[in-house]
């Protein structure tokens, strides 16, 4: 059996260091990453639901530490990051789960939808970084 590349795998060398810088952004302050991260979405088109989706399983196949249960800040940072590298952004969120179990949350949508949650209708967000189609790209909160 032959053993693929380092890095040949389902993201490859983008997808680790999307990974990577998210797992650094992660640890900064709610409004320190929220700017940090609108200065970096500025130019990028509107992500769309199928290749955010695409991006959200390399992410997960990538790092165990993006697919565990308290990962989803690392995660939806990294689906950001990785999808900005394409030219595209998706919506970035962070809130809360209003149903239970109640906690703090992060996610990406697009398309309308949340990519990769179960249950997308009990997010609510609190702090959202946007790009909006025609402006190539903008801060929502």
């Amino acid at each position: 059996m032959t053993m693929p590349r380092r890095g040949s795998g389902p993201g490859g060398v983008r997808v680790r260091t999307a990974v990577a810088a998210a797992l650094v952004l992660s640890r900064l302050r709610p409004g320190r990453l929220r700017r940090v991260l609108t200065r970096v979405s500025r130019g990028a088109r509107p992500a769309g639901y199928e290749e955010t989706l695409r991006v959200y399983e390399a992410v997960v196949a990538t790092s165990r530490r993006c697919a565990g249960w308290y990962g989803c800040l690392p995660r939806s940072v990294a689906i950001a990051l990785a999808c900005r590298m394409s030219g595209v952004w998706p919506d970035w969120c962070a809130g809360v789960r209003s149903a239970p179990p109640f906690s703090a949350h992060a996610w990406v949508r697009a398309g309308g939808r949340a990519v990769g949650e179960q249950e997308p209708d009990g997010l609510r967000p609190l702090m959202t970084v946007t790009v909006r189609a025609g402006d190539g790209g903008d801060s929502g909160g």
